[in-house]
């Protein structure tokens, strides 16, 4: 699933479209996560992009009346295309603009979205839940500690919760945790000030690292304008199962935790 790094790349590389008028919505397969709303086809031509932001996972497009939020899903990417380009099995959702650009969603299994957020939309239910941005001041181990100590489950679990910090996937917190020298099993509850500190500064650098190498492409990621992210090169512990820790050589071990596979180093993350 696309993770806050690539869903920030996919928005930057949309940003040729700001200032652009709207010349036609096309919407083919309507039925995604929840169905695409069928006004947009009457309500956006001739309106323009004003700006574009990212809150989550969500991509949110302001035009003159409010704003469009986009969902990548597990398998969805947003593609920047000319007009010309033909329409293949899997592409749902078009926005055609006057200068001849195409935004098109591409989504094999259908988990994205394309939803209208009205003029506020940090009051939309999907967004007045999250809790704050990873790479903002509001996040830090302060907020991290404040929060962990009402809280068992495991720290992996824990940070990867949206209503405590936003956009922190699977890949970004096995890599954020390994920095830390965190092992993913410890209860959240159990973290002291100190290592909070260190783990919100970690995911920080992390996501920071992944954005500057546009993110990480391992099945389905690919940027709006095409390239792929090359963060998955400098993968410390991630689907790296058996092969030597790049800090010990300690072969990297793998367990599940939420219904996800988590992986560490058992020498440089050592249970509490």
């Amino acid at each position: 699933m696309p993770e806050l790094p690539e869903v920030e790349t996919t928005m930057r590389g949309l940003a040729p479209l700001v200032g652009q008028p709207v010349a036609k919505v096309v919407i083919r397969h309507p039925t995604l996560r929840w169905p695409i709303p069928a006004d947009l086809v009457h309500t956006l031509p001739q309106q323009t992009l004003k700006s574009l932001t990212r809150r989550a996972k969500y991509i949110l497009a302001q035009f003159d009346t409010g704003y469009l939020m986009l969902h990548l899903g597990m398998s969805g990417r947003i593609c920047l295309l000319a007009q010309d380009e033909p329409a293949a099995k899997h592409d749902h959702f078009d926005l055609h603009f006057a200068d001849g650009q195409v935004l098109r969603l591409r989504d094999p299994r259908r988990f994205g979205a394309v939803l209208w957020a009205g003029a506020e939309p940090e009051q939309h239910a999907l967004l007045s839940v999250l809790g704050p941005e990873p790479l903002e001041s509001a996040f830090d181990g302060d907020w991290l500690y404040r929060q962990f100590r009402t809280r068992s489950a495991p720290v992996k679990n824990a940070i990867m919760d949206s209503h405590l910090v936003v956009g922190v996937g699977n890949i970004y917190a096995s890599e954020s945790l390994f920095r830390a020298r965190i092992h993913p099993q410890t209860p959240a509850n159990q973290l002291s000030r100190q290592a909070c500190d260190r783990l919100a500064a970690e995911i920080k650098a992390t996501l920071t690292d992944a954005l500057a190498a546009g993110g990480s492409s391992l099945r389905d990621f690919f940027g709006a304008d095409g390239n792929p992210g090359y963060f998955q090169q400098e993968y410390f512990t991630y689907a790296r199962t058996g092969e030597a820790c790049k800090i010990c050589s300690t072969p990297i071990q793998n367990v599940r935790l939420g219904q996800r596979s988590t992986f560490f180093c058992p020498r440089c993350q050592p249970k509490p």
